[in-house]
């Protein structure tokens, strides 16, 4: 088993909340921060994380960053994610979290590799701030196609592989990547 896969398995585990439908926002000058370790179990978590999230700081330490992953949310972008970071490079991406109490909310994220005092990647440490929402309006739509293709295969690893296929296929179709597609986006002019 991969550690996507085990990922995927301990979130699965860990879910038993339903999407209420309720979106959450938070201030445009809050930051959500996280930072997780090699594996993206949650070591640290601001007041800002705690209260969007609706889950107790104690009840997040120890536990898979992905405790918050909405079931909407394409597993492409994760992959995408993890493997930018095991290249250690930083990655910027619009998602949508899934709340203790069901609610939902979009961030734009700001994920980059934790670096030690040997150079070694110790864990990873993650911005959040509110999105534009004419960002949102632009990506929804994509992560819906990119979920909907996701479900018809069973294996974590595999729908994660196909939808990589198919966001890099719409993202050719653009003539772009995702680092552009979603500056452009930030920008507030779709590619």
């Amino acid at each position: 088993m991969s550690d996507f896969d085990s990922l995927a398995a301990a979130t699965q585990a860990a879910r038993t909340v339903r999407p209420t439908g309720v979106e959450r926002s938070f201030g445009q000058d809050e930051v959500i921060v996280t930072k997780t370790d090699l594996k993206g179990r949650i070591t640290y978590a601001n007041d800002v994380f705690c209260r969007v999230s609706a889950i107790e700081e104690a009840d997040l330490l120890g536990r898979p960053h992905s405790i918050i992953r909405h079931p909407e949310m394409p597993k492409a972008v994760f992959q995408l994610l993890w493997d930018t970071l095991k290249d250690r490079r930083e990655l910027f991406a619009y998602v949508v979290n899934l709340a203790g109490d069901g609610a939902h909310y979009w961030v734009l994220a700001h994920v980059t590799p934790s670096i030690g005092p040997n150079g070694e990647v110790v864990g990873y440490h993650s911005n959040r701030r509110l999105p534009d929402p004419r960002a949102i309006r632009e990506i929804e739509p994509i992560y819906r196609t990119l979920a909907a293709e996701e479900r018809r295969h069973g294996r974590a690893a595999d729908a994660a592989r196909v939808g990589a296929d198919l966001l890099h296929q719409m993202l050719a179709e653009r003539n772009t990547d995702y680092d552009r597609f979603v500056w452009s986006l930030t920008n507030g002019a779709a590619a």
